[in-house]
């Protein structure tokens, strides 16, 4: 169960947005403040919205063995919506920026390095995708302890925010470089972003619909 839920948390962790941010702030005039304030939004986010998804879910009893066809079902459910999704996103055409167009909020606050806007844009962009959502569904309606359970929530959440601590980690050993090579590697991140997330989409996508076959069948 770990396993197939740390898989799906890979994916979602793969979040170009949550790398452009992390760059921006380790390259701020307080970058290990700023960063580590993000890091606690996302992991903060990521958290609480995990167990609220195991509650909601395990409150359902799809954890019990006797719901065996309901659960793959909604495996197969979320397999085919992560699909969709995908297939909408690589038909529509990336916009153009429009400089005259207004700014958003996470936008603004990114604009402005700060502890206090890092920590709620952590908040924000941490806020649960499907692909995060299809990681903890898998932990939810497995039959396990709660020793298990909460050992694979704690697995998830650390993967989840990878993008984040990752490179407040790297920036820890070897600030320059960790700069350096971020910067680079956000121009890459900019033109190519809307691919990544189209990919990581659809596999995400293939894994749940195959389980979810695998499993209905096999019941």
């Amino acid at each position: 169960m770990i396993l197939q839920a740390a898989g799906l948390a890979v994916l979602a962790a793969i979040s170009p947005t949550a790398l452009l941010v992390a760059a921006v702030y380790l390259g701020s005039a307080r970058p290990r403040l700023v960063g580590t304030l993000y890091l606690a939004g996302a992991i903060l986010m990521s958290l609480v919205m995990g167990l609220v998804v195991l509650v909601i879910l395990r409150n359902t009893g799809l954890s019990h063995r006797s719901a065996h066809t309901p659960r793959y079902g909604l495996r197969l459910g979320l397999g085919i919506v992560l699909l969709a999704a995908g297939a909408v996103l690589a038909k529509r055409k990336p916009k153009p920026p429009d400089p005259e167009k207004k700014q958003g909020l996470v936008s603004r606050m990114i604009a402005d390095p700060a502890p206090a806007s890092a920590f709620v844009v952590g908040l924000l962009l941490f806020a649960p995708g499907l692909t995060f959502i299809a990681a903890l569904q898998v932990i939810a309606t497995a039959n396990a302890d709660i020793e298990y359970t909460a050992t694979a929530i704690i697995v998830v959440v650390i993967i989840n925010a990878a993008f984040v601590w990752l490179p407040l980690l790297l920036h820890l050993v070897a600030p320059g470089v960790t700069t350096a090579r971020l910067t680079a590697f956000n121009a890459w991140l900019r033109a190519n972003g809307n691919k990544i997330l189209i990919g990581v989409l659809l596999v995400a996508g293939v894994i749940m619909v195959g389980n979810g076959i695998f499993g209905l069948a096999g019941g």
